[in-house]
């Protein structure tokens, strides 16, 4: 199983476990994620919701392969930020090494995130012909103000998990072997907490950019598809599966 799912002490673990392709991720593991968030969303007995990775690896984003192959206006990638922005319970990610495209973007729509001192991160949508999606383009300006979110957006310059805590994207950087079981005693501080105040908070909290990250979500992905045809997504993309620098210089 490339996703690994289990609930304790009131915390339902989502984990990414497919190491040997850097947890990239497939239609089918978005799919179980997705399905995993509405199981958690629906049981009395969850209070929190924990997303990890591998040592060493949140994941990569996008199986490319397996994204390719999809087709087109086919997206398992929406039905799981639905079913995350959708989740009224609190969701915390335990970043434990690489957060690349929706590894960072996740990361946006979750209520605590805990990377480790070896995490990277990165949105390097435009070099491959694309635009940000799941509100990023929204998010990641409000976070850091448009000088550093132009780095992060445009140029798609990774960064680290000290950079995420200063942008206000993650709560804390951690030594990498304490990542996870730190991430995981947060969410269980919410099994001595009223369910449904929390729950209530968590909806007001989020109530005004909701709404405008879901105008955002479709406006962007209008563009993405449209980028997706086009020549420089194209060129990106034959320059990845050939191991190649891309060349942009004709466009």
């Amino acid at each position: 199983m490339s996703i690994k799912t289990a609930t304790i002490n009131g915390v339902a673990t989502i984990e990414i476990a497919r190491p040997e392709k850097k947890n990239a991720i497939t239609g089918a593991m978005y799919r179980q994620m997705a399905e995993a968030l509405d199981a958690a969303k629906a049981d009395a007995a969850v209070r929190a919701v924990l997303i990890t990775g591998q040592p060493g690896i949140f994941t990569s984003g996008n199986d490319i392969e397996d994204f390719m192959q999809r087709p087109p206006g086919e997206s398992p990638a929406f039905v799981f930020m639905r079913a995350l922005m959708g989740c009224d319970k609190p969701v915390v990610a335990a970043v434990t090494g690489a957060a690349i495209g929706i590894g960072a973007t996740m990361l946006l729509h979750c209520d605590f995130v805990y990377v480790s001192d070896e995490a990277r991160l990165a949105m390097p949508f435009v070099s491959l012909g694309l635009v940000p999606e799941f509100a990023s383009s929204l998010i990641v300006p409000q976070l850091m103000g448009n000088a550093r979110a132009a780095e992060k957006l445009l140029l798609g310059d990774p960064f680290t998990g000290a950079d995420a805590v200063e942008c206000g994207i993650a709560n804390a950087v951690l030594p990498a072997s304490e990542v996870v079981n730190y991430a995981r005693r947060i969410a269980e501080r919410f099994n001595a907490l009223p369910p449904g105040a929390v729950r209530d908070s968590k909806t007001l909290m989020r109530r005004a950019r909701q709404k405008l990250a879901l105008e955002t979500i479709a406006v962007e992905g209008e563009v993405f598809g449209a980028r997706l045809c086009s020549p420089e997504a194209q060129e990106a993309f034959s320059a990845f599966f050939q191991k190649r620098k891309p060349d942009f210089s004709k466009f």
